[in-house]
């Protein structure tokens, strides 16, 4: 009831995102958004109905709200309630809606022009999953100075939403431990390799995951990793006038001359002489 359709031709808008903690009980304020909101709850229960539904919101669970709704709370939240939202809206502000019935598939790359996915109206399960850590970052990037912000922060959300919308295909298609391995390194490539972080997110032996991924992939996956890292690397040159140095930094690399030296080996020449090439 209520749902959102996720558009694979169209990024949506993020209006605003933020964490809130409630200082102290409260009802949700009755109102009708010009936008769409997805509402995280990190700890306690929210209470919100939407357009005569009511919705609970436990810790680890996330609800979407459908624009020009009415939205309003009838249970008391209580102080100490923790919760992260996001504001947004999707193909663009006009409301303009999609013209389509939903996909019954996950999406494939060889269907014709756009399709869609329906996100969930409400999902659980996410507590300190990657999910929850996809929204996290998202807050705290809106939070620092960028000026790709605005760009990145889109992209963010849709890469959000699009995990939000798959994420009833897991089960059904069980995903192989190389590929959620091959998705948490493509998630983090602006930070160094670290096989420490792996064995805590996938709770398994840095050896086994490196046979296992080599295997499927023929790549380790810290050479995986670094091919992301630099495939970035080489778009922000062409694309951008950033200083090589604070590309370098975006990357997590803190030595320019060995990110340098890292692209070279990617690419066959410099940063610099990959952005004189590329104008």
């Amino acid at each position: 009831m209520n749902e959102l359709l996720l558009s694979s031709a169209a990024q949506p808008i993020v209006c605003s995102c933020d964490c809130m903690t409630a200082d102290k009980s409260f009802f949700y304020p009755d109102c009708m958004y010009e936008y769409n909101a997805v509402i995280y709850v990190t700890k306690g229960v929210m209470y919100i109905t939407e357009d005569g539904t009511d919705y609970e919101i436990n810790e680890g669970e996330l609800l979407f709200l459908k624009r020009h709704l009415r939205h309003l709370g009838v249970r008391e939240i209580k102080g100490g309630t923790k919760w992260c939202y996001v504001h947004f809206y999707l193909d663009d502000p006009s409301g303009n809606t999609p013209a389509f019935e939903p996909n019954s598939a996950p999406i494939m790359l060889d269907q014709p022009m756009s399709c869609y996915e329906v996100l969930p109206k409400k999902l659980g399960g996410l507590k300190n999953g990657h999910i929850e850590r996809e929204l996290l970052d998202l807050v705290d990037y809106c939070r620092v100075g960028d000026d790709l912000k605005r760009m990145k922060i889109n992209s963010m959300l849709y890469s959000l939403l699009a995990d939000i919308a798959l994420a009833k295909y897991i089960d059904k298609y069980d995903y192989s431990l190389s590929y959620r391995v091959r998705v948490w390194l493509e998630k983090h490539y602006d930070e160094p390799f670290s096989a420490e972080k792996l064995e805590k997110e996938f709770f398994l032996g840095y050896k086994r995951m490196a046979a296992v991924f080599k295997q499927e992939y023929g790549v380790s996956m810290q050479q995986y990793h670094n091919k992301q890292r630099m495939q970035v690397a080489a778009h922000l040159l062409r694309t951008t006038l950033l200083p090589v140095g604070d590309i370098a930094n975006k990357l997590g690399f803190d030595d320019r001359l060995y990110f340098s030296r890292c692209f070279r080996s990617f690419s066959g020449v410099s940063p610099k002489e990959y952005r004189q090439s590329a104008e």
